[in-house]
């Protein structure tokens, strides 16, 4: 169990302020800046320095962090409540050899679906409609919006919400003769993905598809449950059970990803997470950046007491990532028992939050230069601007983010209080080469192993999420059961909305 003793060593180190660590240190940017599948992560403006990251370090050792990652790629138990692996990783073809050869036969077997799609095998498809919710429309979700954009493939719709406004918008731009349906669920089971997906099909009959179940297919852990619902074989992509949702982008669920970029894209992205894999697995501690990155997440949440971390993307094409990040490290980290099952010592994860830049400095960065609340906040952006508009544009936006790092770091003194700026504010930046599948996939894979380096610091297990559970039975039991034993305030709201 990890508790704050274990902490104890970087609680005694000195608190300096940012600009003191720039003066004292004069190799401080080359120490905490790395490289690494085209990309430039630049630490130097955390409060790590060298003292802290050594006592990190140690503490890594000390918590087995080696011996975890060795487990994580080995396809050992690492999800013990459950008692799973999680195999994400050999999706992208880095683990036991034998769940990547299973991995491949999946892939393989996508590859000849989309491939009959193309071929007009399900007649002449223009449209998909993919639904899911959690992780099985977030991954999808950020994958064709950031990359899709200049991609002339298929019109591809990701729906999550069960409220029907999510879908009637759908329906009102797609021809039903002419959509696809992707199911995405791992159980199929999932009450939101299952109610959309009847919805869907009624559509499809009222447009005047003669079989719409035969333009269906579906995404799961559990195929027989997918052929009850009447999606036959040859439309069902399986994915192992030992992938857990949030991290399933890289399998089945990626389909509407794969048909809508193209399988070269999807390709490209899987080799990305892969180089991201094999940097994570094989370099040293010391030099390795999901680690060195959880340090300072830990730094902030343990010794700082800070309880939110923002992720600003400098860049249009990742504005859902805060989105995508959210659920990873919330629903891996949101935990308040340690992997033993007992109380949590120290804090798990933090609230994470953010936005897209330039948009964001007229709504909350406000807070956080002159806020009550000190938030580490992270800047992603690229080089390559990915579009052909005047470079101004890109000259701008990249002039933005690097002066809001500047200014939480440097902060500005002034006579009127109301006009100073208190400075020490934390900040990293995640520097793209460019926003392309390859660099994608390494950027998702990075927050990935993230996620688990800090589970390994806190002592919980990630690949778990029982605190969504319990809504949901309730929320069955007002469905079925109306009032039901709910408290006076609930069974209040039923009777208003419900009659």
């Amino acid at each position: 169990m990890v508790t704050k003793t274990d902490y104890a060593p970087i609680f005694e180190l000195p608190q300096r302020r940012l600009t003191d660590l720039f003066s004292a240190e004069p190799d401080r940017l080359s120490q905490l800046s790395f490289d690494a599948a085209g990309m430039h992560f630049d630490f130097s403006k955390t409060h790590l320095d060298q003292p802290m990251i050594a006592a990190f370090l140690a503490l890594s050792g000390k918590l087995g962090f080696e011996e975890h990652r060795r487990a994580l790629f080995a396809g050992e138990i690492v999800n013990p409540t459950e008692g799973r692996p999680a195999e994400h990783p050999a999706e992208r073809g880095v683990g036991k050899a034998e769940s990547v050869e299973l991995a491949k036969g999946y892939q393989s077997r996508m590859r000849a679906l989309i491939d009959a799609i193309e071929g007009e095998a399900l007649g002449p498809i223009r449209h998909v409609i993919h639904v899911g919710i959690g992780g099985s429309a977030l991954g999808p979700n950020l994958l064709v919006d950031a990359l899709g954009r200049d991609v002339d493939r298929y019109d591809v719709a990701i729906v999550s919400n069960v409220d029907g406004a999510a879908l009637e918008a759908v329906f009102r731009k797609f021809d039903p003769t002419a959509t696809l349906l992707a199911v995405a669920s791992k159980t199929f089971t999932t009450t939101e993905t299952m109610m959309n997906a009847e919805s869907v099909i009624a559509w499809m009959q009222e447009g005047g598809v003669e079989d719409p179940y035969g333009r269906a297919v579906a995404l799961t852990a559990a195929p027989d449950k997918a052929m009850e619902w009447g999606v036959d074989e040859t439309r069902i992509l399986p994915f192992s059970e030992s992938v857990g949702g949030r991290y399933s982008l890289w399998s089945s669920i990626g389909f509407p990803a794969a048909l809508g970029l193209g399988w070269d894209a999807y390709e490209s992205l899987l080799e990305g997470a892969a180089e991201m894999d094999r940097h994570f697995k094989l370099t040293p501690p010391e030099q390795n950046l999901p680690l060195i990155a959880a340090f300072a997440d830990r730094y902030y949440a343990v010794v700082r007491g800070l309880e939110t971390r923002a992720v600003f993307a400098y860049d249009e094409r990742l504005r859902l990532l805060p989105s995508y990040l959210q659920q990873l490290e919330m629903e891996s980290n949101g935990k308040s028992v340690t992997i033993e099952g007992e109380a949590l010592d120290i804090p798990s994860s933090p609230i994470t939050w953010g936005g897209v830049g330039t948009d964001a400095q007229h709504a909350v960065f406000q807070l956080l230069h002159q806020g009550t609340h000190v938030v580490p906040v992270e800047f992603i952006a690229s080089i390559d601007p990915g579009h052909a508009l005047d470079d101004g544009h890109h000259h701008a936006l990249l002039a933005s983010c690097f002066a809001q790092g500047a200014a939480l770091m440097t902060g500005k003194g002034n006579d009127d209080p109301a006009r100073a700026y208190p400075g020490n504010r934390p900040s990293s930046t995640i520097l793209l080469d460019q926003v392309d599948p390859r660099t994608l996939g390494a950027l998702i894979a990075f927050y990935e192993h993230r996620t688990f380096c800090n589970a390994v610091l806190t002592g919980i297990n990630p690949f778990d999420q029982f605190g969504v559970e319990l809504g949901k039975q309730m929320a069955k039991e007002i469905s079925t059961e109306g009032t039901g034993n709910f408290d006076v305030s609930t069974k209040d709201l039923i009777a208003r909305a419900f009659g």
